[in-house]
């Protein structure tokens, strides 16, 4: 029954064609991006941040992992929901930094100003994706089928 439920979270909900291609193209775009984020991060996954930051080593891999893992995964459809909740996790951990602690506005207007606009998108696209799946074009329909 486990496994069942399991499964059953990877598969992607029933969309028409037209909403499963604009899925697609955004994971496409956000899966580019997230690699990107997460290259030089990945590349020294368990001390990116400043030697003074106060994350603790371990949050600093598993923020690595999400962007570059998650974005590969989002790029292939593959376990859509497993990586949109590790993109989202450190998406809500961005937010809370740029918001809460450095008090940085919705959005800057100032050249090169910081800003949460980026974290909090990147947030709401990640629960999209976590709630609907990669839709019919990914390898999550193929191996999974659908809701």
């Amino acid at each position: 029954m486990f496994k069942t439920k399991l499964i059953n979270l990877f598969k992607p909900v029933a969309l028409p064609c037209s909403a499963s291609a604009a899925l697609l193209v955004l994971r496409l775009i956000t899966g580019v991006a997230f690699m990107i984020h997460g290259w030089g991060k990945i590349q020294t996954p368990f001390s990116w941040m400043p030697p003074e930051a106060p994350i603790p080593a371990f949050l600093q891999f598993l923020a690595a992992l999400s962007e570059f893992g998650g974005g590969l995964a989002l790029i292939l459809g593959l376990l859509t929901p497993l990586a949109s909740f590790g993109i989202f996790c450190t998406m809500s951990f961005a937010v809370n930094m740029h918001m809460v602690v450095m008090k940085h506005p919705f959005v800057s207007t100032a050249p090169g100003g910081m800003s949460y606009e980026p974290a909090l998108v990147y947030w709401g696209i990640s629960l999209l994706l976590l709630l609907t799946g990669a839709g019919k074009f990914s390898l999550d329909r193929k191996i999974f089928g659908e809701r």
